[in-house]
């Protein structure tokens, strides 16, 4: 374990010293504050009208920002080193690749988690001032809920890294596989059922719903508005989702999925 910290505060500390943290963290309190302040201008009024709604608001935000920058931030942790060379004088200390793995990802999980929280609490405080502290439990969900899937991508983001042979092959795999999950996989699955003239929905009547499980970026939106009367109806998933998905721990369960099996196939893949 000494040698998985130590390497771990190496990767937050070079994340605080290059000021990506502070980064990252002023980009969403700058966009999470313009949502919530002004995101019903379009209505006439100004600031949040219900927690409710401003988490439906920043789920969107959230949702296109945080799987980029997880993905930005760990596509060449290892083939970066690689390229370097000085993936070899690290392997050349006492310490193993699932060590040096592990180090690397928890210190990079470690600054993303930092930077998004920082960039959310600013939204928490001005929640807190208008509807008091007791409304704020659903929005501290939310924010756990955004770590997680920084984690998730982060964890994808690591797999890439192992598996690509330089960083410009990275790259590329890193934003091809935001596009999939974040702007692709949702339209290919309702084109899926369209083509099927519902036939798959016939099939299996949950079975659209439950293909959301493949895709994290569904996971975390599911975890956060179904348990919300409004926002569950905002998004139209009283119809599309069954009860059995709204379960918090079911979906904490399948987000969690999300971030060891692909740290696993990468502590596989980078095995000598």
């Amino acid at each position: 374990m000494n040698a998985v910290l130590a390497v771990a505060a190496k990767e937050f500390r070079d994340r605080l010293r290059n000021r990506w943290v502070l980064a990252v963290a002023v980009v969403f309190a700058a966009f999470s504050f313009a949502i919530t302040y002004f995101g019903g201008a379009g209505e006439g009024r100004i600031g949040p009208s219900s927690i409710e709604l401003t988490i439906a608001s920043l789920v969107s935000l959230v949702i296109y920002l945080i799987p980029l920058i997880a993905l930005l931030l760990g596509f060449d942790s290892i083939v970066g080193e690689r390229e370097r060379g000085s993936l070899d004088l690290l392997l050349a200390l006492p310490i193993t690749r699932l060590e040096l793995l592990l180090g690397k990802y928890l210190g990079l999980a470690a600054a993303l988690a930092l930077a998004t929280l920082a960039g959310l609490a600013g939204v928490a405080v001005l929640l807190a001032q208008r509807f008091g502290a007791a409304g704020l439990f659903h929005y501290g969900g939310f924010m756990a809920s955004s770590v997680l899937l920084g984690l998730a991508f982060l964890s994808l983001a690591m797999l890439l890294s192992t598996l690509a042979r330089d960083r410009a092959r990275a790259s590329g795999m890193a934003i091809a596989l935001w596009f999939a999950f974040v702007l692709v996989f949702d339209l290919l699955l309702l084109g899926l059922l369209v083509a099927s003239s519902g036939q798959l929905a016939g099939m299996a009547q949950d079975l659209p719903a439950y293909l959301l499980l493949l895709n994290p970026a569904d996971v975390f939106r599911i975890l956060n508005v179904f348990s919300l009367d409004d926002v569950r109806r905002l998004y139209g998933l009283a119809s599309l989702v069954p009860p059995a998905l709204g379960n918090p721990w079911l979906m904490g369960g399948a987000m969690a999925a999300w971030i060891v099996v692909p740290l696993a196939l990468a502590a596989w893949r980078f095995r000598p």
